[in-house]
C-alpha cells in the first residue's frame, strides 16, 4: 500500500491520454510524453480537464493502490471517484461490522462529528481574528444524532463571520464558491482513500444518505476537516487570490501535508484523516464511538461574553440552557 502522503495529479488540459507503464503514470499528448509520475508517489488523481482519456489498466493499478480517480463536475465540486474494491486484508470482518452498525451507534457517531466540526470551525475563526467563543458552547450542546441541528445553527453564524455578511455558500457559484468546491474535492479524494485502506464501504454513511451519492461515508467523515479548507481558501484571498487558479489548485492540494497535532503527535492531514477512519473502524468493532480528531486549543471567552453571542445567530429554541451540558453528555444519547 502507497503512503498517504503522495501526490495529488490534476489533469487540466484538454487532449491527455493517462496510461499505465510499468509502475509508472504516463500522460501523453497525441505521440508526445509529456510527464510520467511513479503510481506509488500518487495520493489522488482528478480529471477536471472533459477531454481526458484514460486506460483500463491505470484506473486497475490505481484501484490495486487504494487511489481514487476523482471526476469533478460543474464548479469542480465532484461528481463521481473510482473506489477500489480490493482493500484491506480484513475487509470482510470490518464491513460485516459496519453493516451491523445500529441506529443509537450511528447517532452517538455522528455527534462526535458534529461536535468535531464545530470546534475546528471555532479555531478557524480564531485564526482569522473572529470571536469563536460561541462554537466552544455550541459544540458542548451538541447531542446523539444532532437532533436541534446544530450543525447548522453553527453555519449560519460560520460564514459571516469568515467570508463577510454577504457571502452564501452556493455550489454553482464561482469565487470563493468555487475555490472551496476544488478544496473540497480534494479533501473528498484523500477521505475516500482513508476508508477503502482501513476496509470499510464509503457508500454506507453515518449521516449522509442519498441514492445518487456513492460515497457519503466520505462526505460524512471529511465534515471535521472541511474548515482546514476554508482556512486555506481565506489565506488565498488574503493574498489576492480570487478564483481557482494553477497557484491555487496547488495550495489546496498542500493542505493534505499540514501539520496536525494528534494523540501520536504532530501528522501530516492525510495521515490524520487516515487514522480517524481507522478509529471509526475500531468505532463499529467494539460498539462505542471512539472517532479520533486532530487536536488543537480552542478559547472561550473567561467572563462568557463571547458565547452569549450565539443568541444572535441561534434560535434559543434550539439551544438548552448550559446547566444541560453535563447531562446530556453523560446521557445515553451524548457524546
Amino acid at each position: 500500500m502507497t503512503s498517504p502522503l503522495g501526490r495529488v495529479i490534476e489533469i487540466a488540459e484538454e487532449g491527455r491520454y493517462l496510461s499505465k507503464e510499468r509502475g509508472f503514470l504516463v500522460v501523453t499528448s497525441g505521440r508526445d510524453e509529456i510527464g510520467r509520475v511513479p503510481l506509488d508517489d500518487i495520493a489522488a488523481v482528478l480529471a477536471t480537464a472533459r477531454g481526458t482519456s484514460v486506460s483500463v489498466a491505470l484506473l486497475t493499478a490505481l484501484a490495486e493502490r487504494g487511489l481514487p480517480f476523482v471526476v469533478p463536475g460543474a464548479n469542480f465540486a465532484p461528481a463521481a471517484v473510482l473506489w477500489p474494491m480490493v482493500g484491506h486484508h480484513a475487509v470482510s470482518r470490518r464491513m460485516a461490522a459496519q453493516i451491523e452498525r445500529t441506529r443509537p451507534l450511528e447517532k452517538r457517531l455522528w455527534a462526535q462529528v458534529v461536535a468535531a466540526k464545530i470546534r475546528r470551525q471555532g479555531w478557524t475563526l480564531q485564526c482569522a481574528g473572529k470571536p469563536a467563543g460561541a462554537f466552544v458552547r455550541l459544540a458542548r450542546l451538541v447531542r446523539a444524532g444532532d437532533p436541534d441541528n446544530l450543525e447548522a445553527q453553527a453555519a449560519r453564524r460560520y460564514w459571516p463571520l469568515l467570508f463577510g455578511p454577504d457571502f452564501r455558500r452556493d455550489t454553482d457559484a464561482d469565487g470563493i464558491n468555487a475555490l472551496l468546491n476544488y478544496g473540497y474535492a480534494v479533501l473528498r479524494a484523500a477521505t475516500a482513500r482513508a476508508i477503502c485502506a482501513v476496509g470499510l464501504h464509503p457508500g454506507l454513511g453515518i449521516f449522509h444518505r442519498h441514492p445518487q451519492n456513492p460515497m457519503p461515508l466520505a462526505d460524512d467523515m471529511m465534515e471535521p476537516f472541511r474548515p482546514v479548507i476554508d482556512d486555506e481558501v481565506r489565506l488565498l484571498l488574503l493574498d489576492g487570490i480570487t478564483e481557482v487558479t494553477a497557484p491555487a489548485k496547488r495550495r489546496m492540494a498542500g493542505v493534505l501535508w499540514r501539520d496536525e497535532q494528534t494523540a501520536a503527535g504532530t501528522t501530516p492531514l492525510a495521515t490524520a484523516i487516515l487514522r480517524c477512519a481507522q478509529s471509526l473502524v475500531e468505532s463499529y468493532l467494539t460498539g462505542e464511538p471512539a472517532l479520533e480528531f486532530p487536536a488543537f486549543r480552542l478559547r472561550e471567552s473567561a467572563d462568557g461574553s463571547d458565547s452569549e453571542r450565539v443568541s444572535d445567530h441561534v434560535a434559543g429554541a434550539d439551544v438548552r440552557p448550559a446547566g444541560d451540558d453535563e447531562a446530556a453528555a453523560e446521557g445515553g444519547d451524548g457524546l
